[in-house]
């Protein structure tokens, strides 16, 4: 069967003049929609000195959504509430440190992105000393374990060609002209 060609003509070249101008004007009308759907910038703060103030304080204060990234870089939904919370209680006059015990007693310690080191976070700052002394143990016992056995316990290297039973080609069919099976 022969694929039928599209006759070529006025009316052909118009069909796709069309379809591309309405691609185009497609592609348009979705950049500007992206567009205008991205989210304004932020104004700073009116004082300059508040706003380094508030990064100051929102560069120690964990992201609850992220939780690998300061709310000062993040820029999660919650984040930014949390940046605006703090900017109105420094508006309000309280101080680093306020601001810092409000977000503890309300969010614990989690969201300091350092926590103070007491009983309730020695685990957080503990465990990966103890996870590395761990590993450090399991590899000695290995080590010493493997150097106690003979080598009998070990399977030869299989690149070793001492060993006269070796297949020098494992992945090879041993017999080739053996008919499958009906």
């Amino acid at each position: 069967m022969a694929a039928r060609a599209l006759p070529e003509g006025p009316s052909a070249l118009g069909r796709r003049l069309m379809t591309a101008l309405s691609a185009a004007v497609l592609s348009a009308v979705a950049l500007f929609a992206a567009a205008a759907a991205a989210a304004p910038a932020l104004p700073l703060a009116e004082d300059p000195e508040l706003e380094a103030r508030v990064m100051k304080i929102s560069a120690e204060l964990r992201c609850l959504v992220c939780q690998n990234q300061t709310i000062a870089d993040s820029h999660a939904g919650l984040a930014i509430d949390l940046r605006n919370q703090v900017r109105e209680m420094l508006r309000q006059g309280k101080s680093e440190k306020d601001v810092l015990a409000y977000m503890t007693a309300r969010y614990g310690d989690f969201v300091l992105y350092r926590p103070p080191m007491k009983e309730t976070t020695a685990l957080l700052w503990l465990g990966p000393l103890l996870l590395f002394g761990g590993g450090v143990v399991v590899l000695v016992l290995v080590l010493r374990r493997r150097a106690r056995a003979g080598d009998e316990a070990f399977e030869p290297d299989p690149g070793n060609d001492d060993d006269p039973d070796r297949d020098p080609d494992p992945d090879r069919d041993p017999d080739p002209v053996r008919q499958p099976a009906r």
